[in-house]
């Protein structure tokens, strides 16, 4: 150790070394973060010496221990912002070595350095406090082959933690030995990336010179961790889809087998509700062979809501391919058959045969076969004008909801709708009319469709493929980011914040940076120039704008009452089981349910001349895709919770307006309460984060004002358009507010205070 880091004898005391961490480590910034990881990683309490946290140097020349009990540099003023007393007076020497000087190494300045040691040890500080295995959790270490490599477990209950550590001062590689974690999935816990799965071979891991990492070992998604847990049933019927449609083999099928599969999987929307019985009433087969897969709709009653029909593809799969299936997607097994051969039947959207079909089908505008009708396939004119081929490279996309996505040669992107309604789905006809009827180009470009037709009814749409879009992510996780570097600004200013009342607009602009306001002023831009796409065609009845009339108001005014009932309703009942911190707010909310009722009132007091338009009708953050130049819309099916028929309603456009400036506050609070966040500057930046989702809000609406002030569905008086918006972006947090008590109630403070704000600043 002394060879290593006290060549000079001062710096020695009896067998030890008497020097802070930096000049230990010759102040190599690398090997200080390394070493605070392996800190913080390993069980019990850290304790962090009064100036490493950032980098302070030390007086070795000073007798006993005093070389590290030197004044604490808080500032590069007199005495290091420690004492205001003549220099001379002091107990100890402040450190004036010029690589530790005080005017360079000292708080005040790496506070508002965010790539400081000290900003750097906060944040690991504040993700170690998320983690009970750290402080509390078992220590099992892991032996890697590369015995440069530093790897052990942290455990405790239901959380593990991998630390990997680089001890080299070069890059290393090694295989890790997480067999026993088969199928998990790492995530880095400062960035949230996700690595890839763990498998039953050996992790192998490559780290930069004295690299770290933290990973959170996450369970398989959603769907699998309930295929574990599921039973998966057998049937004792030959593996033939048609057998299984017999009498004996499909009473067991529609009793038990497809209900408890349906209500297991993610895009079954009505978990809530009493199944009554359910019954397969189509199954056209996707290809010609003996083993094709097929296609059944699911009818499902219920003995509390109407009936639904959801589309379920199924193939019998054996030996190897069975295999393959409950390796890579165990929870799309709906059932074994009984046997000595591992056979199965499973949802064949995990099939590259099906999926092909599929692709193969629209491509060539193909007609199958069914029972009561027939899948009919439609191409649109891009696949007209730019036939491509085929690949049989295809993946299954996860992360969907209420449908299932495919992905072809990164190429083309296949849609199924799960839950299948009459009638034209308006994904569809809003994507392929903004394709060949309009000039509007920030949409997948539509390529074709399946329908499912029969007579005397309106076609069902089961698929639809558009082109894919080369991305750099959701709109979401742009602003995100965009929030979390604006807080960090923030925080690196707090001193001189906290007496900031109401910050000037220069001082505001200069925290939120220029970046992220220009990509609100193009969405804003984008938004208005979509609804001037959808209003363009007079011609067409589907998109014909039509007028805002007296009747329409009323009609929007008492569906916004009954939302505001029902809403207030559930938080007067729910109001004790929310956080005691919010329930005041809450109260003050819901004092405040007249004044709601009767801003929104006001829609019937005004005859504006705007129009009724399609609009998007879930318009938020996660419906956009940025490309790095530019924002590309997605998803037009509207609120899946409500009927096909009401989606499909012209609206005002101010509608789609509301939900996106709602959704910039989602993104300030759920930035704010990242789990790398701080909870001590929590509450100091929660004003802060309602300043930034006002200020972006104006901003994407003066945008949307200046590219579609004099479209038709755009009130021309300004108090007229004021009362439409306000109306809107109340009704949007009164339907928060439900959706928040029921699903995230800790969350419920978002909308309440949105409505606060309304109010206000109204």
């Amino acid at each position: 150790m002394w060879r290593v880091y006290a060549n000079d004898p001062h710096a020695r005391i009896n067998l030890g070394i008497r020097r802070r961490l930096a000049p230990l480590l010759a102040n190599s910034r690398r090997k200080m973060e390394l070493l605070n990881t392996m800190l913080f990683s390993m069980p019990g309490t850290p304790i962090i010496y009064y100036g490493d946290e950032i980098g302070m140097g030390d007086n070795i020349y000073l007798g006993d221990r005093n070389g590290c009990r030197t004044p604490m540099q808080w500032s590069p003023d007199r005495n290091a912002g420690f004492s205001r007393a003549n220099p001379q007076q002091l107990h100890l020497p402040i450190i004036i070595d010029p690589e530790y000087h005080y005017e360079a190494v000292n708080v005040e300045n790496q506070q508002k350095n965010l790539s400081s040691l000290l900003w750097w040890m906060r944040r690991v500080i504040a993700m170690r406090k998320n983690f009970k295995a750290f402080s509390r959790g078992s220590l099992e270490f892991l032996f890697p082959d590369n015995a440069k490599v530093l790897a052990f477990l942290r455990r405790y209950e239901n959380e593990t933690i991998v630390v990997a550590v680089n001890l080299s001062r070069f890059a290393q590689s090694a295989e890790l030995d997480l067999s026993r974690f088969a199928g998990c999935v790492p995530m880095e816990v400062f960035s949230r990336n996700l690595f890839r799965p763990i498998k039953k071979s050996r992790y192998v891991i490559t780290l930069g010179p004295h690299a770290h990492y933290w990973f959170a070992l996450q369970a398989p998604a959603e769907g699998r961790r309930a295929s574990k847990k599921r039973v998966v049933p057998a049937i004792n019927a030959s593996a033939e889809l048609q057998t299984l449609l017999a009498d004996a083999p499909r009473g067991l099928l529609e009793r038990e087998i497809l209900p408890n599969y349906i209500q297991s999987c993610r895009w079954f929307g009505s978990k809530a509700r009493t199944f009554r019985h359910l019954k397969v009433i189509e199954q056209p087969a996707i290809l010609s062979d003996a083993d094709a897969a097929q296609l059944w709709f699911v009818e499902v009653n219920y003995l509390d809501g109407p009936t639904e029909t959801y589309a379920l593809p199924v193939k019998i799969a054996s030996g190897d391919a069975a295999r393959a299936v409950f390796q890579s997607a165990p929870h799309a097994v709906i059932a074994r058959f009984a046997g000595n051969e591992e056979t199965i039947l499973f949802d064949a959207i995990w099939d590259a045969k099906f999926r092909a079909k599929l692709f193969e089908a629209i491509a060539r505008h193909e007609v199958m076969k069914g029972g009561a009708g027939n899948l009919v396939a439609i191409g649109g004119k891009t696949l007209e004008t730019d036939p491509a081929a085929i690949s049989g490279k295809s993946q299954v996309l996860a992360g969907e909801q209420s449908n299932s996505s495919m992905l072809f040669d990164n190429k083309f992107f296949l849609k199924l709708y799960r839950k299948l309604e009459d009638g034209v789905n308006p994904d569809v006809e809003i994507n392929r009319f903004l394709t060949e009827q309009s000039s509007f180009a920030n949409v997948p470009p539509f390529i074709g469709a399946i329908e499912y037709r029969r007579v005397k009814s309106e076609p069902t749409v089961v698929c639809l493929l558009q082109s894919a879009v080369a991305n750099e992510g959701d709109g979401w996780t742009l602003t995100l980011d965009a929030v979390g570097r604006y807080y960090e600004r923030v925080l690196g200013q707090k001193a001189d914040l906290l007496n900031e009342t109401t910050p000037p607009g220069a001082l505001l602009d200069e925290l939120i940076g220029g970046v992220y306001p220009d990509k609100a002023k193009l969405l804003g831009q984008r938004t208005g120039e979509l609804h001037l796409a959808l209003a363009s065609c007079p011609d067409n009845p589907a998109f014909r704008p039509e007028p805002f009339n007296a009747m329409a108001q009323r009609s929007v005014y008492q569906t916004m009452r009954a939302s505001l009932r029902r809403a207030f309703t559930l938080l007067e009942k729910k109001i004790t089981d929310l956080p005691a911190a919010f329930r005041d707010e809450a109260r003050e909310v819901l004092a405040a349910e007249e004044e709601i009722l009767a801003r929104e009132k006001r829609l019937l007091d005004r005859r504006t001349n705007a129009a009724k338009i399609r609009i998007h009708g879930d318009y938020h953050l996660g419906q956009l895709l940025y490309t790095g130049k530019d924002f590309v819309i997605l998803d037009f099916e509207g609120e899946p919770a409500r009927a096909l028929g009401e989606r499909k309603l012209k609206r005002s456009a101010l509608r789609d307006v509301a939900g996106m400036m709602r959704s910039f506050q989602y993104a300030a609070y759920s930035a704010l309460w990242q789990p790398a966040m701080r909870s001590e500057d929590v509450p100091f930046l929660e004003r802060w984060a309602d300043l930034w989702y006002r200020q972006m809000g104006s901003v994407f609406l003066q945008s949307y004002l200046s590219t579609a002030t004099s479209a038709i569905f755009v009130p021309q008086n300004s108090e007229d358009f004021q009362i439409i918006l306000e109306a809107y972006l109340l009704d949007k947090a009164v339907y928060e507010i439900g959706y928040e008590l029921n699903h995230r109630p800790d969350w419920v403070v978002i909308p309440i205070r949105g409505i606060k704000h309304i109010l206000k600043s109204a």
